[in-house]
């Protein structure tokens, strides 16, 4: 009687096992390299990201298995779908490459935008200079 425990149906588990995903599509792995590039980038960390993903790059094939064997550990704070794909997609030389080559693009991008900004400023700050300059002369010039 007291043994006579039920097992719970598949649908009443509170837990459910993902499958291991194996493969990766292109297009798949191109999305996951911008969002990941689009994220480092958008921290200011393309340097230090670029400089940390090509130190590492020997290792991207241990790095990636590594990444499978904490994955039950890491299913517990990221979605492990996505977390398997980014295992793979680092797996892949070419991804890796891809990877450095987009953050640094977007890094291009975000500072040619921001050197734009500070030359507008710069010459905006200028010719401010330039009229109190004008003013403070003509001031002087007509008390004379």
């Amino acid at each position: 009687m007291w043994l006579d425990l039920q097992r719970p149906e598949p649908e009443e588990m509170k837990y459910k096992y993902q499958e291991i995903i194996s493969t990766i599509s292109d297009e798949e792995a191109y999305q996951m390299i911008d969002k990941v590039a689009r994220f480092i980038v958008s921290r200011h960390l393309a340097p230090a990201g670029i400089l940390l993903i090509e130190s590492l790059h020997p290792l991207h094939s241990i790095g990636s298995q590594a990444l499978y064997f904490i994955l039950p550990f890491a299913e517990i704070i990221f979605d492990s779908a996505k977390y398997q794909r980014f295992a793979l997609m680092i797996q892949k030389e070419e991804y890796i490459k891809a990877l450095v080559k987009r953050i640094d693009e977007l890094d291009e991008e975000l500072n040619r935008e921001r050197r734009q900004e500070a030359r507008l400023q710069r010459k905006r700050r200028k010719n401010k200079m330039r009229e109190n300059f004008k003013n403070i002369f003509k001031k002087r010039h007509k008390k004379s």
